[in-house]
């Protein structure tokens, strides 16, 4: 939903022709965070199994929230909503790109990639991002170490840098913090 450059990406599912691929989406991140409904997309073969694994496993589908979405979607608002929250995400992407060449060139390495609610700030090499991101979160700023996220080293540290949930003017004044702090 939030690719910023070029055209967008096809799903893997939709590119499936041997009924092999299971979409899995949730609109917690699309929509609102406690929202909570997620949703799948599997092959007409297996619908019914994982109709009745979900009855198995949880009997109190939340039938309101559900009907709400739905009617959300066939109104046209959902597609409308995302429309407007990729431009708003594309102009706060392009402010903490443009904050962090001004204030942290050469401090962290950043490039604006094509999608996504999160850039990776590249700590120069041998610069620990675990005790970075501690001694950030010390400081008040939230920015988790990369190598959370990795099966194996990195060949050097990074920072995930989100941008959604801030406006243009608190992106600019959290890269001045970030700044003091590194």
């Amino acid at each position: 939903e939030y690719r910023y450059v070029g055209r967008p990406l096809a799903a893997l599912q939709g590119l499936d022709d041997k009924g092999r691929v299971i979409y899995v989406g949730t609109f917690s991140e699309v929509l609102f965070p406690s929202l909570r409904l997620g949703y799948m997309v599997v092959p007409p073969e297996l619908a019914e199994t994982f109709v009745t694994a979900r009855a198995l496993a949880d009997r109190h589908s939340p039938l309101v929230e559900q009907a709400i979405v739905a009617e959300f979607i066939s109104e046209g608002h959902f597609a409308r909503h995302i429309r407007r929250m990729r431009a708003l995400y594309a102009e706060r992407r392009a402010a903490l790109v443009d904050a962090l060449a001004r204030e942290l060139n050469g401090v962290l390495e950043v490039r604006a990639e094509p999608a996504g609610m999160h850039l990776v700030g590249w700590l120069r090499p041998g610069v620990s991002d675990v005790r970075t991101s501690r001694r950030l979160a010390a400081n008040g700023i939230e920015a988790s170490p990369l190598s959370r996220y990795a099966l194996s080293a990195l060949p050097r540290g990074g920072l995930v840098l989100g941008y959604a949930n801030v406006d243009a003017r608190q992106i600019r004044e959290g890269v001045r913090r970030l700044k003091q702090v590194l």
